[in-house]
């Protein structure tokens, strides 16, 4: 649940509007998610179990001018993803107009990845964490090549665009940076472009969204661009059921400047409701060529994963989750039992 507060009159010059003498509206929302995670390598190796902790709080601060135009922006104080306050940051301007379109300004530039549906997944937090630390570069996820310089807008229509109902589209673009070098990667100017279409088939809802991302890379010594990817998901709903499939392939350099050639990955999934437990089933399975700075990618890196998991509400905010995960992964052509193998995790996440 959401609490409203009121931010002071300087937060409120931050975002362009010093001269309202009322502070802007602001909303807070969190979440503490506690679990124990354990792994089994296929190397025979058992890395045991830990303690999975994570946390998140972000505030969202919004305010409407007199022609009715919302101007929103917002800043986390702790980010799930690395578990650390020092991780806060602020997020980018947002104008939404009358009309219900948007036009998002700063963090912008990748239209494709808000236009593509959502596969159903296992949840949890549980994985193969060696697979991070290696040298394998099959994409995790259909949105893999989504990159952009932090100077740049997204631009999103209103739903049922250009009088054509169920349609939203975007697109967006990115300035570059200044980082040019030959030791590392950042994305120089970059576009995108995304549409979303959603129809009904009797009882059936039927979503089809992609798009594409294609950045320059800063580096002079590489031959690939920063990413080049075309990406594509749809998923169909009937009821409690949820089925849904994606697919993205392109290539790309990643930080350190590896060239990432014939990159594809191909996901699904499916997710049941039933009352307060709702099932979910996923797979991935994907490769790449990688190579040195400069150089094509010759011998090709797999990742295949299968997963499964049940959530439960246990009450209003908080949900209980098990889940498992199966990975083999495959590095140069080789496969690599000391990263992979299976994992599980038993949480609970409480969110506000």
């Amino acid at each position: 649940m959401k609490k409203e507060l009121l931010m002071a009159s300087a937060l409120v010059g931050s975002m362009g509007l010093a001269g309202v003498a009322e502070a802007a509206t602001a909303s807070f929302a969190g979440n503490v998610r506690n679990g124990v995670t354990g792994s089994d390598l296929d190397d025979t190796t058992n890395a045991g179990h830990s303690a999975s902790q994570q946390a998140s709080l972000t505030f969202s601060v919004s305010e409407t001018t007199d022609s009715g135009t919302k101007m929103s922006t917002g800043f986390n104080i702790m980010d799930e993803n690395a578990n650390d306050i020092g991780a806060s940051s602020a997020s980018g301007l947002t104008l939404t107009f009358t009309d219900g379109s948007s036009l998002a300004l700063i963090e912008a530039g990748n239209a494709a990845t808000g236009r593509v549906a959502s596969v159903p997944g296992a949840s949890g937090e549980q994985g193969i964490s060696a697979i991070a630390a290696s040298a394998n570069a099959a994409p995790t996820a259909i949105t893999w090549g989504s990159t952009s310089d932090n100077v740049g807008f997204t631009y999103t229509s209103a739903a049922d665009a250009m009088g054509v109902e169920g349609l939203t589209f975007g697109i967006s673009a990115a300035f570059g940076d200044d980082g040019d070098s030959t030791v590392s990667s950042t994305a120089e100017t970059s576009y995108s472009a995304g549409v979303t279409y959603v129809t009904t088939a009797g009882d059936t809802t039927v979503t089809v969204g992609g798009g594409f991302v294609n950045a320059d890379d800063s580096n002079s010594n590489t031959i690939n661009d920063k990413t080049d990817v075309v990406m594509m998901s749809a998923t169909a709903a009937t009821g409690d059921l949820t089925v849904g499939i994606g697919y993205a392939s392109g290539s790309g350099v990643d930080g350190d400047t590896t060239e990432i050639d014939a990159a594809s990955i191909m996901t699904a999934g499916a997710s049941y409701v039933s009352g307060d437990m709702t099932f979910s089933v996923g797979m991935k399975d994907s490769e790449a060529k990688d190579g040195l700075e400069g150089l094509n990618g010759t011998l090709t890196d797999t990742l295949e994963s299968i997963g499964a998991s049940v959530d439960y509400a246990v009450a209003s905010g908080v949900t209980a989750t098990v889940g498992y995960t199966d990975v083999s992964a495959g590095d140069e052509g080789v496969s690599k039992p000391g990263n992979s193998g299976s994992s599980w995790y038993i949480g609970a996440n409480i969110s506000f």
